[in-house]
C-alpha cells in the first residue's frame, strides 16, 4: 500500500480582515479553544463515540472511544499565549522540546550561514504554530517527501515540508519551517507571498506530530540549549543583534 501523501494547505484570507499585521481579524470572531482545523476530527470522534454508546451501553468499548475523543480534542487545543513585547525578541513557533542549536551553511533558503534551532513536537504537544517575529512574507517554499521520525536529522532534508521565508526587523531575512513527522499527515498553512504577520500570531499547525526548523542570520544571540522545553509565542529563542 502506498502511503498518503502529506499536503500542505493555503488558506486565502479577505483583504480587509483586520489589521496590517493580522491573518485575520481574530477580534472579529469567536475564539474557539481548538483549531478549526480540527472541528471535523472531533465532530467525528463525538458521532462514533455516541454510536458506540448506542451500540454497547455504558462499558468498555464506549470508554475507549471516550479517551479516543479527550485524545483529540486535546491535540488540537488551540490556548492564548502571552507574547513578549517589542521587535528584538524571537519566539518559539511551536511546542515541543529543542533538539538542536547549530551554525550551519544553510544551502536551501538563505544561501548563507545561520544558526538552526530545531523543536520536536510530540503528539502531546499544543500543534498551534505561531510566526517567530513580525514580518513580510517573501515566499512559501513546498517540498513533498517522506516521512521519517522528525527527531532524526535526515527528516529536515527529506521529510514533506513548508517553508515561510520571511523579512524580519532591519530588512533582515529569516525562515521557519514546518517538518512533518512519522505519523504527521498534513500541514496547514495560512500565509502567502506578501502577507505582514506579527510575531506570535497564528499562521499554521501540522497534525500528529512533527518538527519546526527556525533559521536565523547568524548574528542573532540565541537564548535556548537542546534540551529546553518551549511554547509556540511566548518562549524567546533568541534576540536580533
Amino acid at each position: 500500500m502506498t502511503r498518503k501523501k502529506t499536503k500542505a494547505v493555503f488558506e486565502d484570507f479577505p483583504e480587509s480582515a483586520g489589521l496590517e499585521y493580522e491573518i485575520n481579524d481574530e477580534r472579529r470572531r469567536v475564539r474557539l479553544p481548538v483549531a478549526i482545523e480540527g472541528l471535523p476530527f472531533i465532530l467525528g470522534s463525538l458521532v462514533v463515540t455516541a454510536l458506540v454508546f448506542w451500540l454497547f451501553g455504558l462499558n468498555w468499548p464506549g470508554a475507549l472511544m471516550s479517551g479516543v475523543t479527550l485524545f483529540v480534542i486535546a491535540f488540537f487545543r488551540d490556548p492564548e499565549r502571552a507574547v513578549p513585547a517589542g521587535d528584538e525578541s524571537i519566539v518559539s513557533p511551536a511546542d515541543g522540546k529543542v533538539i538542536k542549536v547549530e551554525r550551519i551553511f544553510d544551502d536551501r533558503f538563505l544561501k548563507a550561514e545561520a544558526r538552526r534551532i530545531s523543536i520536536f513536537m510530540t503528539v502531546f504537544n499544543v500543534h498551534v504554530n505561531r510566526a517567530p517575529a513580525s514580518a513580510r512574507v517573501l515566499k512559501v517554499v513546498y517540498n513533498p517527501g517522506r516521512f521519517f521520525s522528525a527527531n532524526l536529522d535526515k527528516a529536515s532534508l527529506e521529510n514533506e515540508q513548508n517553508a515561510v521565508v520571511a523579512e524580519g526587523p532591519g530588512g533582515r531575512t529569516f525562515v521557519f519551517n514546518q517538518i512533518a513527522g512519522l505519523v504527521a499527515r498534513r500541514i496547514v498553512c495560512r500565509v502567502k507571498e506578501g502577507m505582514r504577520i506579527r510575531k506570535g500570531e497564528r499562521f499554521g499547525l501540522i497534525r500528529f506530530g512533527s518538527r519546526l526548523d527556525v533559521y536565523l542570520p547568524v548574528e542573532c544571540e540565541i537564548a535556548v540549549a537542546v534540551g529546553d522545553k518551549v511554547r509556540a509565542g511566548s518562549s524567546i529563542l533568541g534576540y536580533w543583534r
